[in-house]
Order: structure tokens, then C-alpha cells, then sequence
């Protein structure tokens, strides 16, 4: 099976290596920089895709996912009639229902949930929008880059089930940023807590994470506090086109605005807790 990856950055380039050394035949498209050791390169979205029998897209926001699908050398201009159409970026629910009427029934919109070190071990999980016939022809992929693939419905059913996971991600980091200022200073001893606090039923996985980042200052990019802003902006404008008001969100995404206006941009997400440090 021929594999073309276009957007081959944190996420992207860790996906094509993982299909490679999983035996699938790969050709990568990246708009700037490096791309995997050993992977063919293509000078178009268009050339990246001519010959395969299916496309994964990982790009930042909508701008650039209507870039390489619609652009005048763009996916759509070189991808086979039978070919898959992979959406595997976190995108506007609007963009992506525009882009399944553009790419017809071999369209899935299949963001991920997980970071780098998931994406390394093939242990992602797919949130899946699409037609089923499409989603058991994409099973192989899936299966070689994730614990999980979820057929959620049509799209883009995947796209708005990934805006919720990563919201309520991000709003439980900016939360457990207040709460550990809280203990801070309450004193010593009220800090101290934070371990008990880790181990209690209360804490969730994700939380627990990033309670242990904060206190030890690691903020490393595994999630960049930019994209977390603009995935909770997504979520937001969303939601508003559903005709829902999601208040506790909205004020998460007013800490991760001040987060970046304070420069913690291309820091890990946990790096909202720095506000009441």
C-alpha cells in the first residue's frame, strides 16, 4: 500500500516513519524543513499523492489544510478516484464538512488523540468521521499508527469528538495550574498535598501529568500552548454554530490567551500554570 503523508512536522513526520518501518511504501510533502531519513520526497501535494492509494494530512489549522488540498498543485489535483482521503489535523468542523463535499465518500476526518511519544510507539487513537466502507478500507493504517481507531459517525463527527477531548484537556490543565498556586500558598504543608492529590480517585490521568510537569517546571512541547489556544478557539466557534455557550471553556481559553500573550507560546500546555507561579 502506497502512503503519502503531507505536513510532515511533530506529529506528522513520527506518523511516516511509523508506517515505514511498519512495512507501507511512503512518500512524504512538507512545506519547510527536514523530512524522515529514508522517506521519498515529493515538490507537491499533488506530486505526493499521484500514485498512492491513500493521503494522511497533519498540517496546523484550517488555512493550511485548505493549502494542500485545494491549492493549484494541491491533493485534490493529484489524488486517484479510488484513493483515501485522510484528514488527520485538528480543524473547524466547518472546514472539514466543506472539504468532505470536495473529496466525496473516500473521506474520513481522523484526528488523533496523543502526543509525540504515542505517535513514536504506534499507540495514537483515532477519532474517525467518514462512511464505513471508508473506515474498513483505512483500518490497516490506523492499525499500524494507533491503539485505536473510533468510527465516531459521518463527518465531521471525528473532528468535533477531537475539539471536546482537547478541551476538556486543556481545561483541566488550566484548573489544576489555579489549584496548585492555591496549595503554593497556603503554605508548605497545604503544598505538600499536591502528592495526595495526585493519588486521589478526583485526579484524572491527563491532570495527575500535569500536576507532576508544573510542580517541576517541564515544559517541554509535547502539546504547544499555541495550538491548545487555537484548538479551544476552534472548539469555541463550534460550538457557537451549534448554538451552545460553553462558559467553562471560555474562560480556560482566557488563560491560554494570557499564556501567550506572556510569551509561553511554544511551551507544553502546562505552561498556564506559570501565571500564578
Amino acid at each position: 500500500m502506497r502512503v503519502a503523508v503531507v505536513g510532515l512536522g511533530a506529529m506528522g513526520s513520527r506518523v511516516a516513519s511509523r508506517l515505514r518501518a511498519r512495512g507501507f511504501d511512503v512518500v512524504g510533502y512538507t512545506r519547510s524543513g527536514a523530512i524522515p531519513e529514508g522517506l521519498a520526497r515529493a515538490s507537491t501535494p499533488a506530486d505526493a499523492v499521484r500514485d498512492a492509494d491513500a493521503v494522511l494530512v497533519f498540517v496546523t489549522d484550517d488555512v493550511a489544510s485548505r493549502t494542500v488540498w485545494l491549492g493549484e498543485r494541491g491533493i485534490l489535483a493529484g489524488l486517484r478516484d479510488d484513493a483515501l482521503a485522510i484528514e488527520q489535523s485538528t480543524l473547524t468542523p466547518a472546514w472539514v464538512e466543506e472539504l468532505a463535499t470536495h473529496a466525496g465518500a473516500r473521506f474520513l476526518d481522523a484526528p488523533v488523540v496523543g502526543s509525540r511519544p504515542q505517535a513514536d510507539a504506534g499507540a495514537l487513537v483515532h477519532l474517525v468521521g467518514g462512511s464505513t466502507e471508508a473506515f474498513d478500507r483505512a483500518r490497516p493504517l490506523f492499525d499500524a499508527t494507533g491503539q485505536a481507531a473510533h468510527h465516531v459517525g459521518p463527518s465531521p463527527a471525528g473532528t468535533h469528538a477531537k475539539l471536546v477531548v482537547n478541551a476538556l484537556f486543556a481545561t483541566q490543565v488550566a484548573l489544576v495550574g489555579e489549584l496548585l498556586a492555591f496549595l503554593n500558598a497556603a503554605g508548605p504543608q497545604t503544598a505538600a498535598f499536591v502528592e495526595t492529590l495526585g493519588a486521589l480517585p478526583v485526579t484524572s490521568p491527563a491532570a495527575r501529568v500535569a500536576l507532576h510537569a508544573m510542580r517541576e517546571r517541564q515544559h517541554a512541547p509535547l502539546f504547544p500552548t499555541a495550538l491548545a489556544h487555537k484548538d479551544l478557539d476552534y472548539a469555541l466557534a463550534a460550538a457557537a454554530d451549534l448554538g451552545v455557550t460553553l462558559p467553562l471553556v471560555t474562560a480556560a481559553r482566557a488563560r491560554f490567551a494570557e499564556a501567550l500573550a506572556r510569551g509561553h507560546g511554544e511551551s507544553n500546555l502546562t505552561a498556564v500554570g506559570l501565571l500564578d507561579a
